[in-house]
């Protein structure tokens, strides 16, 4: 008979219960939903102080945000700075991109500073060390990319974005296409670089059993990323988007079946009127796997301000069933964001996340926003700064306020609605 830890995918009945505690559900309805797949708690036990958070079907929806050193010159301090940032602004998980420096170093700081569930691409490691060893990616060895992986999840990351879909078959028909943007997935590109160079297939994806052994032996979430995700509008939906998403759904059930966590990460840029349709098929074909969305960018157009662009798309990604989405800030496409980019785009993010657990219908976001509106009827400033999603911004912006009347809104001032309409329908308010 086949022990609890197993049917969980090897979570503990405590983690279950405080990721239950969390989301404010039994914990017999994360148990059942982790068996079935369309749950995940990333929790590697090797991550010390982890709070656990559960992601996928019925729950609110989560935002991620990406740091990591991008240059040489890039410090692990730098990193724990943005690391606070994001956590201070309300992210629920972290994704350490680093590319370059001292990725080791970087990632065993942020898994001892960071509370939250963190998420890597092994990939890039990979292919900073080729570079730096052999002087090219090309020189990478699948050894090598399974060895990454090793470390990272024996360290205590808690889950993996890979690209094990990306196969030659699917290059094949990005070819045939003729795509306007090829790819734009960084790891994506190298991979598919070295297979081209080689002439062999994806080894993640040939070594895939292996991948699963890892992550069962280090209680690694895996996280399978579209590496054909569209990088333009033009791209949403092309035909190597949709096989390499017919390949996740069979990687999907691998890992269930070898008892292993998995939720697939998605596009990228799409149009507005592709966002149902973009999710509901991942959803069939992934078969109700947590579904992890970047952004998405329903415009080509938004530079500078993407993470207002990514914050639409996440909305109506959340509305339609996305589980858990992955910031843009306002650098996207044009630089690497600093620690204030960082707090805009996770700000965003979780606006869209509320904006999408409120289409859905969810209990505790429809309260949350119930209670700001009383606290808006009754001019309860104080209380409606402490409900809202950045208090902080919200007490600058109002302690800046010139007109120096304490109990209404700069804007209106003297003639508030709110005050208004208290006084002559006789509503009682309680002004604080």
């Amino acid at each position: 008979m086949l022990t609890v830890e197993e049917l969980t995918k090897g979570l503990t009945p405590e983690q279950i219960e405080a990721a239950a505690e969390t989301e404010g559900v039994s914990p017999e309805t994360i148990r059942k939903e982790v068996e079935d797949g369309t749950i995940v708690v990333p929790c590697n036990p090797a991550h010390r102080g982890l709070k656990p958070v559960a992601i996928g079907k019925g729950l609110r929806t989560k935002v991620s945000a990406s740091i990591g050193i991008d240059s040489w010159d890039g410090t692990v301090a730098g990193e724990l700075e943005k690391l606070r940032v994001a956590l201070d602004a309300g992210t629920h998980a972290i994704m350490d991109l680093s590319i370059a420096g001292d990725m080791d170093g970087a990632r065993r700081a942020i898994l001892e500073a960071s509370p939250v569930p963190v998420g890597t691409l092994p990939m890039y490691q990979t292919i900073a060390e080729a570079a730096q060893k052999h002087g090219s990616s090309l020189a990478m060895t699948p050894e090598q990319m399974l060895e990454i992986i090793e470390r990272q999840a024996a360290d205590g990351v808690d889950f993996l974005a890979l690209h094990c879909a990306t196969t030659m078959a699917t290059v094949e028909r990005a070819k045939a296409e003729g795509r306007i943007d090829p790819l734009v997935s960084y790891g994506g590109s190298h991979l598919v670089g070295w297979m081209i160079h080689h002439k062999k297939e994806n080894p993640l994806y040939e070594n895939y059993d292996r991948i699963l052994e890892i992550a069962k032996k280090y209680g690694v979430t895996l996280s399978l990323a579209d590496g054909m995700r569209p990088g333009c509008l033009a791209d949403s939906l092309g035909g190597a988007q949709v096989q390499e998403l017919v390949i996740l759904g069979e990687l999907v059930a691998r890992a269930r079946n070898a008892g292993v966590q998995i939720m697939i990460k998605g596009p990228g840029h799409m149009p507005l009127n592709h966002v149902k349709d973009t999710i509901t098929l991942q959803k069939s074909l992934c078969k109700g796997a947590p579904y992890f969305v970047f952004g998405p960018l329903l415009t080509d157009l938004g530079v500078g301000y993407d993470h207002i662009n990514a914050a639409i798309g996440g909305a109506l990604s959340s509305w339609h069933g996305a589980d858990f989405l992955c910031y843009v800030t306002p650098a996207e496409h044009i630089g690497n964001p600093d620690a204030s980019q960082v707090r805009q785009g996770v700000i965003a993010a979780r606006v869209a996340a509320h904006a999408g657990d409120l289409a859905r219908g969810l209990p505790e976001a429809v309260q949350w926003d119930l209670d700001m509106s009383n606290a808006r009827r009754d001019l309860k400033w104080k209380e409606q700064i402490r409900l809202s999603i950045d208090p902080q911004h919200a007490q600058h912006i109002r302690l800046t306020r010139n007109d120096g009347d304490i109990e209404t809104c700069a804007m209106c001032g003297k003639f508030c609605a709110m005050k208004i309409i208290a006084d002559h329908m006789h509503f009682k308010r309680h002004s604080c």
